[in-house]
């Protein structure tokens, strides 16, 4: 494995970033971060169901950042050098994981979002020997917009 983050990982690191741009990605996003704060797989159904745009966006967002896990997951971009740059895939991880053992049992997929799933462990390890205080403080403020606070 390679020591250093080189101009493969910048390029593509990069690459992810402009498609975060794509303005129905940026409304998605937004959405996600504001309104997605479900706490069971039955109330997203209820809330957001198929057909209906939140249901759209919230597909969209994890899909994206699900996309995103499993290209770090599999090294074609070093993971420090993109936890240095974002932590929303660890944001999208908190939001659905209350909902994701259902999902599973639904969908019949026991790997249902399972790279966000592992990128998001290794982050926080990282997190752990860096900043473990921040990593507590992120957890409260994702949580703290659940409820209005920030």
């Amino acid at each position: 494995m390679r020591e250093h983050p080189d101009h493969h990982d910048a390029e593509l690191l990069l690459r992810l970033y402009d498609l975060r741009r794509e303005v129905k990605l940026r409304q998605a996003r937004e959405w996600f971060v504001k309104e997605f704060h479900a706490k069971t797989f039955e109330e997203v159904d209820q809330r957001w169901p198929m057909g209906s745009q939140e249901n759209a966006f919230f597909r969209m967002v994890v899909s994206y950042w699900e996309m995103a896990a499993s290209i770090v997951n599999h090294g074609l971009i070093k993971e420090e050098f993109f936890f240095e740059n974002t932590a929303e895939f660890f944001l999208v991880w908190e939001r659905i994981k209350p909902i994701v053992p259902a999902a599973r049992g639904v969908y019949k997929n026991p790997f249902q979002w399972s790279n966000l799933e592992t990128l998001a462990g290794k982050f926080e390890k990282w997190m752990m020997t860096r900043a473990p205080e921040g990593l507590e403080a992120f957890r409260k403020r994702v949580v703290g917009t659940a409820s209005g606070k920030t």
